[in-house]
């Protein structure tokens, strides 16, 4: 008598992934399909078409001449008749060339003093046997979330003398602490053994900094020296409150006097009340200016993003 054999077919044995097989993935780190690349194409042109257009419009509308921006309406969006006009007559050595001159001037010179506190600061800071490393970093953490306010600030700015002068748009905002604080993360990721090989070659602190640690931290330099300078460059609260001269206004103070009070800049009234300019092509080319010094800087600044502000954040 024949035995009776169970002939329902079996499960297969689940795969057990080989030495070499690749672990699984999440579902968003799968590969889009073609309908996810087509939405993803299409949010990003949206963007981009919200970030350009504008710019766009304020660019032709600069080039335009009075008649095109009277046919237009106002903003230009197609450009017809290109002139470069309301250029040159800003920069022709009235008030919009002496604020330019003036914001340059400050921007570079807080740049630099911005980053040399900034970055002696977070050296010394990434020390951790360094004398009163603790108390200092708790005094500038403790910055970050309480601030005297905006009349003690004054006052203390009145007292020290600045009023009216240059000093007034750089020391009340030189310093950032979450610049000193992603500094020093930076700082404290490189190899402890470089420094100790260094130090043991007879290297001081001020030679490690400049010839170890600088060199090797590039990248967040370059991040935080834009920060920086972007800053410095946009600034127009401290020159309204610290200054009275209309000479020593920077360049964005100039622009909302401009655009806010409708007010022509200096040596510039006669051509708009003949007819030879527009008052809004002038309001455009004051904020072209604006915008060219952010705009010529960032994209060699942008390759270092990623490893300046990632790595300085995450390390340490």
């Amino acid at each position: 008598m024949s035995a009776v054999t169970d002939e329902r077919p079996k499960a297969p044995a689940p795969k057990v992934p080989g030495r070499w097989a690749a672990p699984p993935r999440p579902v968003w780190e799968e590969k889009p399909n073609p309908a996810g690349l087509a939405s993803k194409g299409i949010v990003l042109a949206i963007a981009c078409f919200a970030v350009l257009f504008p710019l766009w419009i304020v660019v032709v509308t600069s080039l335009s001449s009075k008649q095109t921006i009277s046919e237009a309406g106002g903003l230009v969006v197609i450009p017809r008749e290109i002139t470069f006009i309301a250029y040159q007559e800003l920069l022709s050595g009235g008030q919009v060339t002496r604020a330019t001159i003036v914001s340059l001037g400050v921007t570079l010179v807080g740049t630099v003093f911005s980053m040399t506190v900034s970055i002696l600061s977070a050296y010394g800071l990434s020390r951790i046997g360094s004398v009163g490393h603790r108390w200092f970093l708790m005094i500038l953490l403790a910055t970050m979330f309480f601030g005297a306010g905006l009349i003690p600030t004054y006052l203390l700015v009145q007292s020290l003398g600045l009023t009216d002068t240059y000093l007034a748009l750089i020391l009340p905002s030189a310093i950032s602490v979450f610049n000193i604080l992603v500094l020093r993360a930076f700082f404290m990721g490189i190899s402890p053994e470089l420094t100790d090989s260094a130090r043991i070659d007879g290297a001081g602190d001020w030679r490690i900094l400049w010839q170890i640690v600088m060199p090797l931290s590039r990248a967040v330099i370059a991040v935080i020296t834009l920060f920086y300078a972007v800053g410095y460059w946009s600034a127009w609260f401290n020159a309204s409150i610290y200054l009275s001269d209309q000479d020593m206004m920077p360049l964005q103070n100039v622009m909302i006097q401009l655009v806010q009070k409708q007010e022509p800049p200096v040596g510039m009234g006669q051509a708009i009340k003949t007819g030879q300019l527009s008052a809004l092509a002038v309001q455009m080319a004051v904020m072209v200016l604006a915008l060219l010094p952010v705009a010529f800087l960032s994209p060699f600044v942008q390759k270092h993003f990623k490893k300046g502000m990632l790595t300085g954040a995450v390390k340490g």
